[in-house]
């Protein structure tokens, strides 16, 4: 069973297995139809398609509470997965072609479910097409299948618990000009939670966008979360995708427990009480007087690439 990650060669050799499902994730936040614009007129052999905004988020709430991309309901997931061929006996592969970034989601996602065999594809559609292996076009129809949700395999947290002081590391997966509030091209407000450590999402791969070593992961990532143990831990990142990234990675490293702050950034900010930190005012202030707000689209954005999200 493959829990974390799958090389190309890997998934290759276990193209014909019948257990075997794999899911096209790619996805553009700019252009929310060039995802499956581009899945169907290429993708990996048998893949199916993941919408990130139709398929692995619920509609956003009009007062943002949620964030940008709140998680679906367990029941309409399940229906989803369902549609997507998906049953409980499968081995599941996820792939993008930004790194994992929108890929992780539903991995996470799935453990969340309780179902522990889905891997990422590493490297994505790059590493694939990389090896001179070919892609299908038009649209793969799996015949539905059923699935039962077990215990979760994950967590999550909310801004309570942040407030509460329940969450003794929190680590923020955009990037580092968007936590310091020096950049903020999504979100109405710039900045980033009081106390929160800043982790990349993408520090964690190298420039052929595969993942870094375990161990050298687990060293960075050790001491970003200090004397903090994992199960203490949560991540976060613009609306709850980026994060699922930087949760993978510590699952490659073998650091496990880390909850998911599923609003993230986007959700802190809906509620004008909390405070805003920024690289100037590393204690935060009241967002109605935090410096670096900038007007923005609050439908989309990256984090890293045109392709990410937050």
């Amino acid at each position: 069973m493959k829990t974390t990650l799958i090389s190309a060669d890997e998934l290759a050799a276990r193209l014909d297995e019948p257990q075997l499902r794999i899911v096209d994730c790619r996805f553009q936040l700019g252009d929310v139809d060039a995802g499956r614009a581009a899945y169907l007129s290429g993708h990996i052999p048998g893949a199916v398609y993941a919408h990130l905004e139709r398929d692995l988020s619920a509609p956003r709430a009009a007062n943002g509470h949620g964030g940008r991309h709140p998680l679906p309901d367990r029941d309409a997931f399940i229906a989803t997965l369902g549609q997507l061929g998906i049953g409980n006996s499968h081995q599941i592969v996820v792939y993008d072609d930004s790194g994992g970034a929108i890929a992780a989601r539903l991995w996470w996602m799935l453990r969340w479910m309780g179902h522990g065999a889905v891997a990422v594809l590493d490297g994505g559609l790059r590493t694939w097409l990389a090896g001179g292996r070919t892609l299908d076009s038009g649209e793969v129809v799996p015949e539905s299948a059923r699935f039962v949700a077990g215990e979760p395999l994950v967590h999550t947290v909310d801004a309570s618990h942040i407030l509460a002081g329940d969450v003794l590391r929190l680590l923020d997966a955009r990037s580092a000009e968007r936590f310091a509030g020096e950049h903020e091209p999504i979100d109405a407000i710039a900045g980033h939670v009081p106390g929160a450590g800043n982790f990349p999402f993408d520090r964690a791969l190298d420039s052929g966008g595969r993942f870094r070593r375990p161990d050298v992961l687990m060293g960075e990532l050790r001491e970003a979360l200090g004397d903090a143990p994992a199960a203490k831990a949560a991540a976060m990142c613009g609306s709850g995708v980026t994060a699922c990234h930087l949760l993978l990675s510590l699952e490659v490293a073998g650091i496990r427990g880390a909850g998911l702050y599923t609003g993230s950034w986007s959700d802190w900010i809906s509620d004008p009480s909390r405070p805003v930190a920024t690289r100037e005012d590393p204690q935060g202030t009241p967002q109605g007087v935090a410096a670096g707000a900038a007007p923005a689209d609050a439908s989309g954005g990256d984090d890293a690439s045109g392709r990410g999200t937050g």
